[in-house]
């Protein structure tokens, strides 16, 4: 996720391309650049780092010009630095694109081939070639929409012409994109917060469209060349408001972005035989993983869930043994690990202390090692020789939500790969799961649409002091996550079992003050947890069932059900969250704690 602006009036373009790009530093920080047209050329500054490094160029070296883009990079394809920074050129054009283009090594391979030249190892740069090739005896926006044609993949995209000192020419699909309407000037942003302050009237773009931008207005066109016809909208949103999306918190906004890291995650990773995955950067050979004894899984809080969920992935669908430990005790009790094994370490930010701590440990005992990391080239899959990337985009809110669940989709990917170089995972098992990780992202937005159902039951508890949470099999570590969320952010106390332990303790705190959240969905384990439930609610604990399809025998049992949608037992865990993160969230916000930056906790644990 990268933050776009762009602008073509009669005022300076670069000081308005810099706030835009502050109000949207949010989406990207790990580099940034502005492209300006003076009138006879385009000039394009760039600096690695965040905004103060590219202002501190400008300082420097000032750019005039009326016409311009700008980006803030959140690294997916190449590392954070100035030479993969956008905007980037070919020719006569310039571009800067948020997004991911899931063809671009076949593309930069038949680029090379017919002598093309690059720069950089961003995806985005091949946009800039494919336009420039199709600028010949058409117009700006033609040569766009036949380069586009031949890419597959998300973008919003921003394009300049050495040509044309007073026009852009945007496109969009499946990423954000917004075009101001001012008078005598006009601007495109990925999110309205980069507008604001120079308009409130803002046109929403649609998938597959394109737009000319110039001072005098702006002409929408899909890819046939069908002009569009759309009145801008008014908004009165804060400037805190729009950078939430209009959502309250951040953690709202990001719960509600799922379906789309999702998507994201999953992109260009599921073969179109739908019976494999292709993790780029997991360079094992199948022939080193039929060596492999075990995998360790190292991590920590929020990841270390995720990766209790990675241990039955895995010794289902890979048939390896699997041991799951929390990093800030790894390397403290003489780990026994070596080169057949593989030790997975999951990290949101790629920088927490204990987790690379770990890492570094089982390197020096000459293991393989896995990051699965949300930040490309941060420091614990630097220190890995093999990465698997979510693609989740910035999470701002403490409490993760779409990181979380977009490390489980990788660790779901990951049992793909070790099960089908096992030779234990048989084909048609490999397409049911397949099939149903692309369907993923819909079941996730069906899933939120319960929401005002949860927030209903939110407000009924919201005043208890104690919540248990209950599951078995593969939703116990989503039990221990619906906990933790509560914790975090509402400061009530709350713990997660394993259904079956209640009568080994946990029922003794069991009264009519109780709350119980317990996952009850239609798999194997269903008839169990009714069980359970019988106990609890004989010692008259207040019941609220996960189920996905409520029937009598659970409507006897608990007193508030949510409804979740079915899926296969393997994805299970990521629907089953969505609900509990929501019941965290409205608990929390009904208490009027700081959901987005809860008391004494840090986004990312840089400090053992």
């Amino acid at each position: 996720m990268c933050g776009i602006v762009g602008y073509v009036g009669t005022q300076q373009a670069s000081p308005i391309l810099m706030d835009g790009l502050a109000r949207l530093e949010y989406r990207g920080y790990d580099s940034a650049g502005l492209a300006v047209h003076d009138g006879k050329q385009i000039h394009i500054h760039r600096a690695a780092g965040k905004l103060s490094a590219l202002r501190a160029v400008l300082a420097s070296e000032p750019m005039n010009g009326t016409c311009g883009i700008g980006h803030t990079r959140w690294a997916t394809h190449g590392a954070p630095s100035e030479q993969n920074a956008h905007p980037h050129a070919w020719g006569k054009v310039v571009v800067v694109h948020n997004g991911i283009l899931e063809n671009h090594a076949q593309l930069r391979e038949q680029l090379l081939k017919q002598g093309h030249k690059f720069s950089s190892q961003t995806d985005t740069e091949i946009l800039a070639h494919l336009i420039d090739d199709e600028l010949k005896d058409v117009t700006l926006e033609q040569a766009v929409t036949r380069a586009l044609k031949k890419v597959n993949g998300t973008y919003a995209l921003a394009v300049l012409c050495t040509d044309f000192s007073d026009r852009l020419v945007v496109a969009k699909n499946a990423s954000p994109l917004v075009l101001g309407i001012g008078e005598g000037e006009n601007l495109i942003a990925s999110d309205i917060p980069a507008l604001l302050a120079y308009t409130r009237d803002v046109i929403f773009m649609e998938d597959e469209e394109l737009a000319l931008i110039t001072a005098q207005g702006v002409k929408i066109e899909n890819f046939s060349g069908e002009q569009i016809e759309r009145s801008p909208k008014r908004v009165n949103w804060t400037p805190m408001m729009a950078e939430k999306g209009g959502h309250k918190h951040f953690m709202h906004k990001e719960i509600h972005e799922q379906p789309r890291a999702l998507a994201d995650t999953l992109a260009g990773r599921l073969n179109s035989d739908h019976r494999d995955v292709t993790l780029d950067l997991f360079k094992m050979s199948d022939t080193d993983i039929k060596k492999l004894n075990r995998i360790l899984i190292v991590a920590c809080g929020t990841s270390w869930h995720a990766g209790l969920v990675g241990k039955f992935l895995m010794e289902a669908l890979a048939r390896i043994p699997v041991e799951t430990d929390l990093a800030s005790e790894f390397r403290y009790r003489k780990p026994l690990v070596g080169k057949d094994d593989l030790v997975v370490a999951i990290s949101q930010s790629g920088e927490t202390a204990d987790t690379l701590a770990a890492v570094r440990e089982a390197k020096d005992l000459g293991t393989n090692l896995l990051a699965i990391c949300n930040v490309l080239d941060s420091s614990i899959p630097r220190a890995c020789e093999h990465a698997l990337y979510t693609h989740a985009g910035p999470e701002i809110g403490v409490a993760s939500t779409k990181a979380f669940t977009t490390q489980i989709a990788a660790l779901v990917m990951l049992a793909l790969r070790l099960g089908r170089a096992r030779g234990v995972l048989q084909d048609a098992t490999a397409q049911h799961i397949v099939d149903a990780l692309s369907a993923l992202p819909e079941i996730i937005e069906k899933a939120l649409e319960h929401e005002d159902a949860i927030a209903r039951i939110a407000r009924t508890f919201s005043s208890a002091r104690d919540f248990l949470y209950v599951a078995r099999g593969i939703n116990y570590p989503i039990a221990l996550e619906g906990a933790l969320k509560l914790k975090e952010i509402s400061y009530i106390h709350a713990e997660g079992y394993p259904a079956g332990e209640l009568k080994h303790g946990p029922i003794a705190l069991i009264d009519e003050h109780m709350p119980v959240v317990a996952i009850a969905t239609k798999n194997k384990s269903y008839d169990k947890v009714l069980s359970n439930l019988a106990e609890i609610k004989a010692r008259d604990g207040k019941i609220i069932a996960l189920c996905s399809e409520p029937d009598d025998r659970i409507r006897e049992l608990a007193q508030f059900i949510i409804q979740v949608p079915t899926t296969i037992i393997e994805l299970e865990p990521m629907i089953n969250v969505i609900a509990l993160q929501l019941l965290a969230y409205h608990v929390a916000d009904f208490n009027g704690t700081d959901v987005d930056q809860p008391r004494n906790l840090a986004k990312s644990v840089t400090v053992e």
